[in-house]
């Protein structure tokens, strides 16, 4: 039987680029994979073109492993239920609730809260503010974002809410990374426990894990299928 294709949907601020080294470590063993470009600087594209874009490119696939990371949850998991998804695989991502927003999901979930407490316990400032060194580039070596662009995310994908009834019926499985500082680990088993009635496999880095350790998420997200 032959491989799903690996179909990948960043998160926000980001690009298809984001996950350069994870299709590399991918390509290598022989597993085609797809980075969907989600436009978050176009002001009028919504959760629901992001959806769009996701099924769009995966278009004409016959089986599908889809992998989110951050608020790609938020898009992917809709789209996972329009498309032949063999496995749905959330990596340091968001998990909507029916009718929710990305806007709401922060207060909803308690993620403030728990990223101070997680700052507190490591040894940082809570209260030095946010900044993307501190919080999503500790970890990321610096040749590993070369290739990766950064661009705005626009209100729009924040505001509508996520449209589907219920979890798609899709085989669900939680990769979070243990030096996440942005979603941490322990936040991340609470959501996922909550929502989705899951447990987070854990996967080493931060909330970039895709370009900090590659190898080690191709790894995760190939290990179920």
């Amino acid at each position: 039987m032959s491989a799903p294709t690996v179909v990948l949907v960043h998160g926000a601020g980001g690009v298809a680029a984001y996950w350069h080294l994870v299709q590399g470590a991918l390509a290598t063993r022989g597993i085609e994979s797809i980075a969907v470009d989600l436009p978050g600087d176009d002001p009028d594209a919504g959760l629901t073109a992001y959806v769009d874009l996701i099924v769009d490119a995966a278009a004409g696939l016959e089986d599908v492993l889809l992998v989110a990371q951050s608020l790609g949850g938020f898009s992917a998991s809709w789209a996972a239920a329009r498309l032949p998804t063999s496995t749905l695989v959330l990596l340091n991502a968001m998990i909507p609730r029916p009718g929710e927003t990305a806007r709401e999901w922060w207060g909803a979930t308690g993620s403030a809260a728990a990223m101070r407490d997680n700052d507190v316990r490591e040894g940082r400032d809570p209260d030095g503010g946010f900044d993307m060194e501190t919080y999503f580039l500790h970890d990321v070596p610096p040749e590993a974002l070369e290739p990766v662009g950064e661009r705005d995310e626009g209100d729009a994908i924040f505001v509508e809410p996520w449209g589907l009834p219920a979890w798609p019926a899709v085989p669900t499985r939680v990769l979070g990374g243990l030096a996440d500082r942005f979603f941490p680990y322990a936040f991340q088993q609470r959501v996922a426990r909550e929502r989705l009635g899951l447990e987070v496999e854990p996967v080493p880095g931060g909330h970039l894990a895709a370009l900090s350790h590659p190898d080690a998420v191709v790894d995760a997200i190939m290990s179920g299928s």
